[in-house]
């Protein structure tokens, strides 16, 4: 559902960021920049869109993109998004470090297993080479008896620019979502 919504959103975002990058500058505006953002006018300009850096962009589409795969391909999917030296973290379990390691823990089905995120935020490093990602991801799977388990956490993606070009993850790391209030750690009242 969530991956649904983030498409949804990436996807009218698009032509937004088309259509700018296509309109003839405005007074004050910067060659190159759209019509928001720094060097974008501010008074009486009617557009009202938030800063995105072409980096984040880029972040946000290579997330949407991953997310993507998986949803399609499950574990197997995963893996080939990784570098060769790549590493994983998770709650209570070791680091899994290099791409051979991580395909070989990442084998879930896609029927089975349903593993979706939404990214919250990014970040291009200054020398646009590498970047992080962070957000929000959900779990799906079933237990023996056919009852639905849902695991919820937040996660965070380095993104580093390989030297062929293409851009690999070089770190995920994830934790469980805190238990909602009540639902853990406190006494019984008498």
């Amino acid at each position: 559902m969530r991956l649904k919504l983030f498409a949804s959103v990436f996807a009218s975002l698009l032509p937004v960021l088309t259509a700018a990058a296509q309109q003839p500058l405005l007074p004050g505006q910067a060659s190159g920049s759209l019509p928001f953002g720094p060097g974008a006018p501010t008074a009486a300009s009617p557009l009202t869109q938030p800063t995105l850096s072409p980096g984040v962009f880029l972040l946000f589409d290579l997330e949407h993109r991953f997310a993507a795969s998986v949803a399609k391909g499950g574990g197997k999917a995963f893996a080939t998004w990784f570098a060769d030296d790549a590493v994983t973290l998770t709650n209570g379990k070791p680091a899994v470090l290099g791409r051979g390691n991580i395909a070989a823990q990442a084998n879930w089905d896609p029927k089975l297993y349903q593993l979706t995120w939404t990214p919250q935020g990014a970040q291009m490093l200054p020398s646009n080479d590498a970047g992080y990602t962070w957000g929000h991801y959900e779990g799906h799977a079933r237990d023996r008896n056919g009852q639905p388990i849902v695991t919820t956490g937040r996660y965070i993606t380095l993104w580093k620019k390989t030297p062929d070009g293409s851009w690999k993850v070089a770190l995920d790391a994830s934790a469980d979502e805190p238990p909602n209030a009540g639902d853990c750690c406190t006494l019984p009242k008498p």
